[in-house]
């Protein structure tokens, strides 16, 4: 069984025991658990296409860590005008284990 998430703009095939890295979610590392109410598919040995969610269906994971992407570098520069800015960025996220996967029913 697996199922399509939608969090933080993005896009999540997901099924039980994965780990995923999620754009940051405001919540303590460790006991808390969030829900996923936006699932856009599940297949159960059936596929269920929501439009645009499935309707009642719900994905929960378990908060493992928050943390810092791999640094990226910004580089600006003009040729021949001395011209140069130089600039990193970490993205934070969060770190999810899917716990489990309840199908609901097609809207």
């Amino acid at each position: 069984m697996y199922a399509v998430i939608k969090t933080g703009g993005k896009q999540y095939c997901v099924k039980e025991g994965d780990v995923i890295q999620v754009e940051k979610l405001h919540l303590a590392e460790g006991q808390s658990t969030v829900d996923f109410t936006d699932v856009l598919a599940v297949n159960n040995g059936s596929m269920v296409v929501g439009t645009p969610t499935v309707e009642g269906a719900v994905v929960q994971g378990e908060v493992l860590s928050n943390g810092k992407g791999k640094k990226i570098v910004i580089y600006k520069y003009k040729s021949k005008k001395d011209y140069r800015r130089k600039q990193g960025h970490r993205q934070p996220f969060t770190e999810v284990k899917i716990t489990g996967i309840q199908a609901g029913k097609a809207e």
